[in-house]
C-alpha cells in the first residue's frame, strides 16, 4: 500500500499501521496519513477532529468512549512510548469484550486505527509521552462512558510493560466494570 503497511490484529477491525519512514543524516520524513491509501488498506474513516496530549510516565488513561456519539481513532505517539489498549464494545461481535494492547512510541512510530465501537486507553511507559490521534466524531463530554481499567474479567495486563505506580483521575478510578456497564453498541 505505498507507504503503509497495514497490520491485522487479533481484533480484525484494529489495525496497526506501519509507515514507511524515509531517513537519512538530516533526520526523516513519513507521511501519517493519506486517505486514499488508508482506504486501499481497508480503513475508509473520514476524520474531523485531532487531538494531542502530553503525560507523564505512569499516567493511565481510560478505559474511554462515547456512548451516542462513537469515534473512531487514528493514534500515535510522536515522543516517548505508551501501552495502549482498546476493547471491543460491539455487542454482536465475535470478540466483544476481548482487547488488544500494543506498544506505541515516537521510535517504532506505529499508529493504531479503532473503529467506532470501542473503548481506549493507554499507560505511559517513557518519563513523558506525546500522544496524537484523529477522531472520526466530535468529542461530546456529555456522551463520555467508560471501563474500570482494573476490570478483574477484562484482566488487562498493564503491569506488562510497566511495574512502576499509576497515576489514574480521580474520573477513571470509577468507571463501572465491564460487567456492570450495561451498555454495548
Amino acid at each position: 500500500m505505498g507507504n503503509f503497511k497495514f497490520i491485522k490484529t487479533d481484533i480484525p477491525d484494529i489495525v496497526i499501521v506501519e509507515p514507511k519512514v524515509y531517513g537519512d543524516a538530516r533526520g526523516y520524513f513519513m507521511e501519517t496519513y493519506h486517505q486514499q491509501m488508508f482506504k486501499e488498506g481497508g480503513i475508509d474513516a473520514v476524520f474531523v477532529q485531532d487531538n494531542q496530549s502530553c503525560s507523564s510516565k505512569g499516567v493511565l488513561r481510560g478505559l474511554h468512549f462515547q456512548k451516542t456519539m462513537p469515534q473512531g481513532k487514528l493514534v500515535r505517539v510522536v515522543s516517548g512510548s505508551v501501552y495502549d489498549v482498546t476493547v471491543d464494545l460491539r455487542k454482536n461481535s465475535p470478540t466483544y469484550g476481548k482487547w488488544i494492547g500494543v506498544v506505541l512510541s515516537g521510535e517504532n512510530k506505529k499508529q493504531l486505527y479503532i473503529p467506532e465501537g470501542f473503548a481506549h486507553g493507554f499507560l505511559v511507559l517513557s518519563d513523558r509521552a506525546e500522544f496524537v490521534y484523529k477522531c472520526t466524531n466530535f468529542y461530546n463530554p456529555q456522551d463520555e462512558g467508560g471501563i474500570a481499567y482494573n476490570d478483574p474479567d477484562l484482566n488487562i495486563d498493564w503491569t506488562a510493560y510497566f511495574d512502576g505506580t499509576f497515576i489514574i483521575s480521580d474520573k477513571d478510578k470509577v468507571h463501572p466494570t465491564f460487567k456492570e456497564l450495561n451498555f454495548a453498541y
